[in-house]
């Protein structure tokens, strides 16, 4: 029962590292990081991500821009990209590392400490996913409320808000800290002791060792 528990959450929790590190990448490349609404043309809407910007016109559709320099980028998005390149790639490592560690794998049958030990490296690779994801979407969402209430700015000035990214990040983020703590969790669990096992393979190997009776025929 016990080793059926376990599987079930090792399961549970590397499904939700895989969402959450598919939910990672598709944040990183989301150009909805920012919106901007334009009150004096509501047929125009912007968005900002971290590789372009895009403006979406009723008549033309969405065209888009690249950023020129990476230089010339804000410091809270040249920092995001590199936290995002990290979190996509701590999310494969920990999902690789996880999945060899599973019970149900054949990869390392019969070495319970080794896939012990790749199950909370793969945790803990996962954790530092869910961190570096969580990180740049929480910065930047951080100075996007800053400079919606800066009252140095006119109010007639269009104020950037939350995009669709953001909230993809954070539920990236927790999916995979979450995924990650239930994975250390199996690997940590309580494990049937070696006795039990003992005794039953004593009474099927000899039948005639009964309750009350030490002296068996020969």
């Amino acid at each position: 029962m016990v080793l059926i528990f376990k599987r079930i959450i090792q399961l549970v929790g590397l499904s939700l590292s895989l969402l959450g590190w598919i939910l990672s990448c598709l944040t990183t490349y989301l150009p909805q990081w920012k919106i901007l609404n334009l009150e004096l043309n509501e047929m125009e809407n912007w968005t900002m991500g971290l590789w372009q910007t895009c403006v979406f016109q009723e008549e033309v559709g969405m065209q888009c821009k690249d950023f020129d320099s990476f230089l010339a980028l804000p410091t809270e998005l040249k920092i995001s990209r590199i936290l995002m390149f990290l979190s996509n790639g701590f999310g494969v490592l920990g999902l690789l590392v996880s999945g060899f560690g599973l019970d149900c794998s054949r990869i390392g049958e019969g070495q319970g400490e080794l896939k012990k030990r790749l199950m909370i490296l793969g945790g803990i690779l996962l954790w530092l996913s869910g961190i570096t994801a969580l990180i740049p979407v929480s910065w930047v969402a951080h100075i996007t409320v800053q400079e919606f209430w800066d009252e140095t700015i006119p109010d007639i000035v269009p104020r950037w808000e939350f995009g669709v990214a953001l909230f993809v990040g954070w539920v990236a983020g927790f999916s995979l800290l979450l995924g990650g703590f239930l994975l250390n969790c199996a690997a940590f669990s309580t494990e049937t002791p070696s006795g039990h096992y003992t005794v039953a393979e004593m009474q099927t190997q000899c039948p005639h060792l009964e309750a009350g009776n030490t002296d068996p025929k020969v």
